[in-house]
């Protein structure tokens, strides 16, 4: 008969330790598998505030969460996408929004359209037909309807900024309600069987030991299972993605909330800009190969746009990941299995993979290595294509500096290789399986960042120019109406889910 795993101990709480716990509990049933998450109230989170992407929306639509009251909880905004500032000099802006540009046409991708009006004079960039970034540049919210096709607001997508901390609150209120128990205590050894090398349990400071079939590494960048007490090596990534350094502050608003990120490159590096509804979320990503922790404390807080809150945290870090994400009876989540500097938001994103490939693959007690194996090939490819969009911005930046010179002079992977010779040659994408980001981000960042395909679509550039012309400007015409008449951001918080202070 199969043997089925009764024990799932996760270690180390915060968002991957908390998501893990709500999604398990959603999945399994408490009387057939106890779920025991351990953590210590005395070590602290990493999480500085968070932007999400719009996949964060089905996490929480398969947990069954209520939108509005988890975003009065964590003090949540609308996010509509992020807006680049000074990447090509100073400045420089562009936009890269959830969302797409304009409609294909016969089958076609809209941005040919657009790259052969632009041959012929047309003057308008590419985002004023992407109503996610219009509504986003005028401080506007609007709820995504899909009732009609083609209608104006089903071409809409957005994600949350919110508290990391408090996300992490909520989701234990829900996974404790569901039979999740909670253990106190710091984790001093981890136990494994001599004939299989498995971890058995781990043994907390003056406290039990909390036995287990399969655990789940929570534990940030201490990786205390999977690299600690498994051996897990370290795949590095810092010959593409440079950066080692993170400040972290928050400031008082001032201004109005708006709907989007904003990251502002800097000499080094650059700095995020976080909005949640009671503060902003600032912080100064850069390489200390090339800047000191002085130079970049003071960077930041002069960029400042309100009144600071506290002082400047420092957080290291190395980007890449663990060989393995799965290894024997243990997967990492979160900062335990990999980092990828938060420039396109994707860390929850990076979360929310390793725990739906996992209940994807959920094993029965043996273990099976076929299992492990898919996981850690899938999560593999998820860390690898986020990982080519954030080495894009640093590769095809267009800045003076030492720093962003060393970046447009290095070697870039080769996936990435092909995906910028495809654009060049004539704005094309071949995607693969399972691919985060659509043909709509690249564009966005690539035309962001001036990589312009020197050839058009033969499809599309034998077609008249003025037919093209006409059917954008009525595309343009319908979208902007609709931008003039959404409610402000500020006025739909106020309405759906505005939250006290905390």
């Amino acid at each position: 008969m199969q043997e089925r795993l009764k024990r799932i101990v996760i270690v180390g709480g915060g968002a991957a330790g908390w998501m893990t716990a709500a999604a398990l509990s959603k999945v399994l049933q408490s009387t057939d598998v106890s779920l025991t998450l351990v953590e210590s109230d005395e070590i602290g989170i990493v999480g500085v505030g968070e932007a999400t992407i719009p996949d964060m929306l089905q996490f929480n639509l398969f947990l069954g969460l209520v939108e509005a009251d988890l975003m009065r909880a964590t003090q949540a905004t609308f996010k509509l996408g992020i807006e680049f500032v000074d990447w090509s000099g100073d400045g420089s802006r562009f936009f890269h929004p959830f969302g797409f540009h304009g409609i294909d046409i016969d089958g076609l991708d809209f941005h040919q359209y657009w790259l052969h009006c632009r041959a012929h004079g047309h003057p308008h960039w590419i985002g004023e037909y992407c109503l996610t970034e219009i509504v986003a540049k005028r401080n506007k919210f609007a709820f995504p309807d899909m009732r009609v096709a083609g209608a104006p607001a089903s071409f809409l997508r957005y994600a949350y900024h919110f508290d990391a901390a408090l996300y992490g609150r909520y989701l234990r209120g829900y996974a404790e309600q569901r039979g999740v128990r909670r253990v106190e205590g710091k984790v001093c050894n981890v136990l494994r069987a001599p004939e299989t090398g498995h971890i058995t349990g781990v043994q907390l400071q003056n406290g039990p030991t909390i036995s287990g079939d399969f655990f789940f590494d929570c534990t940030g960048f201490r990786s205390l299972l999977l690299h600690q007490a498994l051996e897990v090596p370290w795949v590095d990534w810092r010959h593409w993605l440079p950066c080692d350094r993170a400040l972290a502050v928050a400031c008082r608003h001032a201004g109005p909330l708006l709907p989007y990120t904003r990251s502002t490159a800097r000499t080094a590096g650059w700095q995020w800009r976080i909005p949640t509804q009671q503060r902003t979320g600032n912080g100064h990503i850069y390489c200390s190969d090339f800047m000191n922790e002085d130079e970049a404390t003071a960077m930041l807080l002069d960029g400042l746009d309100g009144e600071v809150i506290g002082s400047p945290r420092l957080i290291r870090f190395a980007t890449g990941h663990r060989r393995t994400f799965w290894e024997k009876n243990c997967v990492a989540i979160g900062l335990s299995a990999g980092f990828l500097e938060p420039l396109e938001s994707t860390s929850l994103y990076l979360i929310r993979q390793g725990i739906s490939r996992f209940i994807a693959l959920f094993p029965d007690a043996s273990i099976a290595p076929v299992m492990r194996d898919e996981y850690n090939l899938w999560m593999q490819k998820d860390f690898e294509q986020v990982r080519d969009l954030l080495v894009l911005h640093y590769y095809a930046n267009g800045r003076d500096e030492p720093f962003w010179r060393h970046c447009r002079n290095m070697v870039i992977p080769d996936t990435l290789k092909r995906r910028l010779a495809l654009f060049s040659e004539g704005g094309r994408f071949l995607r693969f399986e399972g691919e985060l980001f659509p043909n709509a981000s690249w564009v966005a960042v690539m035309l962001g960042h001036n990589v312009i395909p020197r050839t058009i679509d033969p499809l599309v550039s034998s077609r008249p120019h003025a037919e093209i012309g006409q059917k954008l400007a009525l595309l343009r015409q319908a979208m902007n109406g609709f931008a003039d008449a959404a409610p402000t951001h500020e006025e739909v918080l106020r309405q759906y889910c505005a939250s006290s202070a905390a």
